[in-house]
């Protein structure tokens, strides 16, 4: 079952998050439901594994023909390795950074994504999705370029004040299913991911600065749990303060192997 993110009115959020477990051969990940009146939005739908449960928890809350949009935060397999599916299953266009627009067609069958995939320029966008009033939507896709892809979004729902991260903040080991509220013992599940896939402290203090303008209830990453309440501000300030990728490279890491 999904987690119930947050739910007003007609707009609802929803994760799935145990839709990979492949025996532990797949890494766990979340994907993610919007819904806004009788349209909405898929958020990094991911692979193959978890096509099958998230296109049915689609149709238990929207046919599949009203889906507005699918949107990716980089290309990488358990982000869009399912697209050849949802292109055949829904009429919807994928956003994902100009960088990656023409490598996404690579996990497609030859023309499914022809006219469908649209660009996001580097400074990204306020997206309006779906139609009229009643349900159009409103997401931002914000600029986190080296947070790990070199063209990389997070999406903002300003009616839920949620962040969808993508890969920062990501927690390895941690119960998806349970919102973390207080940083200080969750450190541990996520401080060897971000010193390996975070490109450097320069990124994370600008990101820290662009994201400390908004008004967040929760950062929702893209593996394991997301973060509220106290957690919020204090992962921006974590993660502002971390040296990581090159930060760590030396002479030594780059030898001709024995």
């Amino acid at each position: 079952m999904p987690t119930e993110l947050f739910r007003q009115g007609s707009h609802l959020c929803l994760m799935f998050s145990n839709l990979t477990q492949e025996d532990g051969e797949a890494v766990q990940s979340n994907q993610f439901l919007l819904v806004h009146g009788a349209t909405g939005a898929i958020l990094d739908p991911g692979g193959n594994l978890a096509y099958n449960e998230l296109y049915l928890g689609l149709t238990r809350h929207m046919p599949p023909h009203k889906l507005a949009a699918i949107l990716a935060s980089h290309a990488d397999p358990d982000i869009i390795a399912s697209l050849d599916r949802w292109m055949t299953a829904t009429t919807a266009p994928v956003y994902i950074s100009r960088i990656w627009e023409r490598f996404a067609p690579h996990f497609c069958k030859p023309g499914k994504t022809v006219g469908r995939i649209i660009g996001l320029p580097d400074a990204g966008a306020r997206l309006r999705l779906g139609q009229g009033e009643a349900d159009g939507f409103e997401l931002w896709a914000l600029p986190a370029h080296f947070l790990h892809a070199e063209g990389n979004f997070q999406f903002y729902d300003p009616i839920s004040r949620i962040l969808f991260s993508g890969d920062l903040g990501a927690s390895l080991g941690a119960e998806p299913g349970q919102t973390v509220t207080r940083l200080d013992g969750h450190i541990r599940h996520m401080e060897g991911f971000h010193r390996r896939y975070m490109v450097s402290n320069k990124v994370l203090r600008l990101w820290a600065a662009m994201v400390r303008e908004l008004d967040i209830a929760m950062i929702v990453p893209q593996h394991g749990a997301p973060l509220a309440g106290a957690a919020v501000p204090d992962f921006i300030a974590w993660a502002e303060g971390l040296a990581c990728g090159i930060d760590l490279m030396s002479a030594g890491h780059y030898r001709l192997p024995a």
